[in-house]
């Protein structure tokens, strides 16, 4: 069975690495592109870039006799997965997305909620503030609209320096994180408020927990509704859904 697993999370890694070897999946990995030393699994056939919107995945997954895919990308990424969408109900393929559940605020936090990247910049007001931003690099030219505050931006590749509000300290760095490391960043840094996006899991968890503890109020950016036609929380359940999907296809076929 040749599976396509769309990529770019610890997710999508880890499900790629206990397909590598001694299954029955021939397994293609396809990352966005937009990182420059992502993390691969080893012993799976990885591509980079885009497919050209749904009609170009359909027609890739067609010439690579795709048989079921797997989307474990980022939860922001909602317009890749409205093409997978769109490009398996146009082919009749089955499609599994993994949404991992969003962080809920918990007693003390200070959380203030909002919809999109813009709003983030907004919230922040005019008063300069010390902010620790953690919003991934294609989104930083929206804090060059409140340009008033010092920004310590944590990312995994250098952004633009295009992007960049007038008061930046650029951190390169890549998750988990530990609790320990981010409150002694957030203190060195005397940051004022954190902003990031509400991506969930684990991995980066370690900076909410880190404000609840220091008393810093947080700017969430909430996530957009990812299209998908059956949906599971975790990895393990993606592996599951994909077993059961291969024993069927063995007892139709009679074997």
């Amino acid at each position: 069975m040749r599976v396509l697993i769309l990529g770019g999370t610890t997710e999508a890694s880890a499900i790629a690495s206990g397909l590598a070897t001694g299954s029955p999946f021939e397994v293609t990995l396809s990352l966005a592109g937009r990182t420059a030393k992502p993390v691969l699994a080893n012993g799976v056939t990885t591509r980079s870039g885009g497919f050209g919107g749904p009609e170009g995945l359909a027609r890739w997954l067609a010439d690579n006799q795709i048989d079921a895919v797997i989307d474990a990308t980022h939860p922001f990424a909602a317009q890749i997965s409205a093409n997978a969408t769109a490009a398996t109900a146009t082919l009749g393929l089955p499609l599994c997305t993994i949404v991992r559940p969003p962080w809920s605020a918990m007693p003390g936090d200070r959380w203030d909620a909002v919809r999109t990247i813009e709003d983030a910049a907004a919230a922040l007001g005019d008063t300069p503030r010390r902010v620790f931003l953690s919003v991934g690099r294609q989104n930083i030219g929206a804090f060059q609209s409140a340009p008033s505050h010092a920004y310590v931006i944590r990312t995994i590749d250098p952004p633009e320096h295009a992007d960049l509000p007038p008061d930046a300290t650029v951190i390169e760095s890549r998750g988990p994180f530990a609790i320990e490391d981010e409150l002694d960043l957030l203190a060195r840094h005397r940051i004022d408020v954190v902003v990031t996006k509400n991506a969930g899991g684990k991995a980066t968890y370690a900076k909410i927990a880190a404000a609840r503890q220091l008393q810093i109020p947080v700017v969430v950016i909430e996530r957009p509704i990812k299209a998908g036609r059956h949906t599971v929380p975790t990895a393990a359940d993606a592996r599951l859904w994909l077993d059961t999907l291969h024993e069927n296809a063995r007892s139709e076929r009679g074997v």
